[in-house]
Order: C-alpha cells, then structure tokens, then sequence
C-alpha cells in the first residue's frame, strides 16, 4: 500500500477539519486536493463510486446550497451518469471528505469507518 493517501476536502467544512486532524494524529501520510477547485473527475468518479461500496447518490451533500439549488425532485428524477457529470462539475456537491486509498474509497467522516482502513493506527 502506497504511504500516502489523497483526500479531497473544502477548507471551509468543519468535518473535513475534524478529518485532516484525525490523520494527522494517527500519523498518516496524505495530500488534500480542494474539492472545490479540483473536484472529482467523471472517470475517477467511474472508478471511485464502485470501490465506495455506496451508490452514487450517497455522494450526493445533500445539505448544500449546491444540492438546495438543484431540488430534490430533479436529483431524484437523474440517472446516475447526470448524478456523476453533476459531481464532476461541482465539489459543492460531492459530500466531503473524500479519502482515497489503494484499498478503500470513503465518502465523508466517520472515524471508525476510517480506522478500519487503517488498522495499526486506530
């Protein structure tokens, strides 16, 4: 497993602070890439939504403006390849943070999830 991990985070999301710290204090290696500026890709998204083990629209922030701004009923009405090109156009959207490893992909913050991707330092 590479030692370091990509998480993409918006510097204004207190759960993605919490997040930063929690790697930090269990010593893990890891390069932020601002969602916003830099959000996920239609392809990564491809890739990451299978190894997340949920399905696109738990991807979904669903307690942003971004999401607000949509309506509920047009994001219930999309298929999953609008779902995915919405994701790619907007990291506002996306729920953060996201961790990416050689062995996972997990959306949002919960440290006990995290903890079991990294064993030896939760």
């Amino acid at each position: 497993m590479s030692n370091e991990v990509l998480v993409l985070s918006y510097s204004g999301c207190s759960t993605c602070k919490k997040a930063l710290k929690w790697l930090e204090a269990q010593g893990v290696s890891h390069r932020v890439r601002p969602i916003v500026d830099s959000p996920p890709t239609v392809a990564e998204l491809a890739q990451w939504i299978p190894r997340s083990g949920v399905s696109v629209r738990k991807w979904l922030n669903t307690s942003g403006l971004s999401y607000r701004a949509l309506g509920k009923a047009k994001v219930d009405a999309a298929s999953d390849a609008e779902l995915h090109a919405w994701l790619a156009a907007d990291g506002k959207l996306v729920k953060r943070p996201v961790l990416v490893t050689p062995t996972a992909v997990l959306v949002g913050f919960q440290p006990e999830s995290w903890a079991r991707v990294f064993p030896s330092r939760g």
